[in-house]
C-alpha cells in the first residue's frame, strides 16, 4: 500500500531537524551577543566606578592641603570631566552680593556655556582668542542663561541642546554649537555657592541616564568639598586676623602708660579697658618740664582698626607739641590743624587736656568736644561739673574750633579731686537697656573720692560691673583720677 507523504519523510525530518539546528545557532549568538553587551556595559559601569573613586579620593587629598578656589574648581571640573566622558566643564561661583556667577574654571575642550554676543563673534572670526577671553573673563547675571535656569531650579538638570533653551532666544546674543549639558547648583549649610556644568558635543554622543545619576552624586560631593574648604579657610583667614590684632593690641598696650606716675603734691591713677581687641579709647602721662604735668584722655569715634590708629596718631600729634604750648587749648589747636586733613568726615576726636602746675596746684584744662571733668571739693563734699567750652578734634579745619575751645584754670585744694572719663561709662547699659548715667557717675564718685584717686577707679569698676552683670562692654572705657595729696 502506498501512502502519499510518506516517502518524503526522511526529508521532512532533516528539514526539521536543520530548522531546530539554525534556531539554536540563532539563539547561542543573539546569547553570546547579549553577553557581549552586557559584559561590555559591565566593564563601561566598572570603569565610571573606578574613575567616580579615583575623583573622590583626590578630591579629598586635594582637601587636605587646604587649596586655592581655582585649584580646587579644577579638580573637580577636570575629574568629573572624566567620570562622565564630557567634552568639558567649568564651575561659576556666586560674586558678593550673589547677583553675577563668575567662573572660577573653565576647562580646555568646554563649549561654551553662556551666550555670545555678537560682535564678539565677529571679532572670533579674525581672531579666536577672542571668545576664549569673552567666555573665561565674562561674569552672568545670576538669574540668566542656563546656568541661572539651574540656581533657579534649586537641582539638577540636563539640557539636551543648549542652543534651543529660551534664555538665548535675543537678538545681541548667539549661541550656534549644538551641545548637551548636564548643570547642577553648589549649595552647603543653606547656601548657594554657584553652579557645576558639563557638556558634550552632540557628535559625542548623548548623556546616559546613568550619566546624569553619576554627575548629580558628583556635584553633591563637590558641593560639600567646596563649602568645607571654604569654612577651612574662612577659619584660617580669621585666625590669622585674630593674631594681627592681638600683636596690634600689644602695641597700642605698650601706648599707654605702664604704671601711674610719681608727682609732687599729686596722686595720679588711670586705666583703659577695651571693648574690643584695639581701643578708640586713651589716656596719656607728659613731662612738660619747669614742674608742669600734663595729662590727657581722649575718645575715638567708631570702633576697631581705624579707631585704633587714628589714636596712635593723636598722641604722637599731642606729644610732638605738648611741650611747646603751657595753654591746653593752644596745644589743642596744633593737634586739630594736623589731624583735621587725615580724618574721614565720619570721625572725630573728643579730648580733655589737662596741665597741672606742682608748685601752685593749679590745673588747666581744655575740653575738646569731650565729657565734662568731674571735681569732688573736700571741703564741701559736692561735685561739679567742669564745662569749659571746645569743639572736637577732626571737625573744623581750624579757625572755628580755636575761636570755640577755650582754657579753663582751676585751682585744687588738699583733698580735691578730678575725674576724666570717656563716655563708655555712663553709657554702660544693663540688661534692662538702662543707662548708667552721670548720675549714677556722680554718686559712686562723691562717696570714694575721700578714699583716694586708686579708690575712685577700683570703686567705679565695680559699680560699673555690678550694674551691667553678664551683658558685653559696649563701648572702650577710660578713667583718669587726680588726687590732690592731703
Amino acid at each position: 500500500m502506498n501512502i502519499p507523504g510518506l516517502q518524503h519523510s526522511p526529508l521532512v525530518a532533516l528539514a526539521v531537524f536543520m530548522l531546530a539546528v539554525l534556531i539554536l545557532v540563532f539563539a547561542l549568538h543573539n546569547q553570546r551577543r547579549r553577553n557581549r553587551l552586557i559584559r561590555k556595559k559591565f566593564n563601561e559601569l566598572e570603569g565610571e566606578e573606578q574613575r567616580m573613586f579615583s575623583f573622590l579620593r583626590e578630591l579629598g587629598l586635594a582637601i587636605e592641603n587646604e587649596p586655592s578656589s581655582s585649584v580646587l574648581s579644577r579638580i573637580i571640573v577636570d575629574g568629573i570631566d572624566k567620570v562622565v566622558n564630557a567634552r568639558g566643564g567649568a564651575i561659576y561661583f556666586l560674586g558678593a552680593g550673589n547677583g553675577f556667577l563668575i567662573p572660577s574654571y573653565i576647562s580646555e575642550d568646554c563649549p561654551p556655556l553662556i551666550g555670545v554676543p555678537v560682535e564678539v563673534l565677529k571679532r572670533a572670526e579674525r581672531d579666536p582668542r577672542a571668545l576664549e577671553s569673552h567666555l573665561r573673563l565674562s561674569r552672568v547675571a545670576a538669574d540668566e542663561g542656563i546656568l541661572g535656569h539651574c540656581l533657579a531650579a534649586g537641582e539638577a538638570i540636563k539640557v539636551e541642546d543648549v542652543k534651543s533653551h529660551p534664555s538665548f532666544h535675543d537678538a545681541f546674543m548667539s549661541y550656534t554649537d549644538n551641545v548637551t549639558a548636564l548643570l547642577a547648583p553648589l549649595r552647603h549649610a543653606g547656601r548657594d555657592l554657584g553652579v557645576l556644568v558639563v557638556a558634550r558635543r552632540h557628535e559625542d554622543g548623548a548623556f546616559t541616564a546613568n550619566d546624569f545619576a553619576v554627575f548629580r552624586s558628583a556635584a553633591e560631593q563637590s558641593s560639600f568639598a567646596i563649602g568645607n574648604a571654604r569654612v577651612h579657610r574662612e577659619a584660617h583667614e580669621k585666625r590669622a586676623m585674630e593674631n594681627e590684632l592681638q600683636n596690634a593690641r600689644e602695641v597700642q598696650r605698650v601706648l599707654l602708660p605702664q604704671e601711674n606716675p610719681v608727682l609732687a603734691g599729686f596722686r595720679i591713677s588711670g586705666t583703659n579697658l577695651p571693648a574690643r581687641i584695639i581701643s578708640g579709647d586713651y589716656y596719656d602721662y607728659l613731662e612738660l618740664g619747669d614742674n608742669r604735668f600734663a595729662v590727657a584722655i581722649a575718645d575715638v569715634s567708631g570702633k576697631g582698626v581705624p579707631a585704633g590708629l587714628l589714636m596712635a596718631m593723636c598722641r604722637s600729634s599731642l606729644r610732638s607739641v605738648a611741650r611747646e604750648k603751657s595753654s591746653p587749648a593752644a596745644a589743642l589747636a596744633i593737634v586739630n590743624r594736623q589731624l583735621f586733613p587725615d580724618i574721614r568726615e565720619d570721625m572725630f576726636i573728643s579730648m580733655a587736656y589737662c596741665i597741672l602746675d606742682e608748685t601752685n596746684g593749679k590745673a588747666v584744662i581744655a575740653r575738646a568736644g569731650h565729657d565734662p571733668a568731674l571735681l569732688y571739693r573736700h571741703e564741701t563734699g559736692k561735685v561739679e561739673l567742669l564745662r569749659s567750652p571746645g569743639l572736637a578734634l577732626g571737625v573744623d579745619e581750624g579757625d572755628v574750633f580755636e575761636r570755640v575751645t577755650k582754657d579753663q584754670e582751676i585751682e585744687l585744694y588738699q583733698g580735691d579731686c578730678l575725674l576724666f572719663y570717656t563716655d563708655g561709662v555712663r553709657e554702660a547699659v544693663n540688661a534692662d537697656d538702662e543707662e548708667f548715667g552721670m548720675d549714677r557717675m556722680c554718686e559712686c564718685f562723691r562717696n570714694t573720692a575721700p578714699l583716694g584717686a586708686e579708690a575712685v577707679l577700683t570703686r567705679m569698676q565695680e559699680e560699673l560691673r555690678h550694674f551691667t552683670g553678664e551683658g558685653p562692654q559696649m563701648d572702650d572705657i577710660t578713667l583718669v583720677a587726680i588726687e590732690k595729696k592731703k
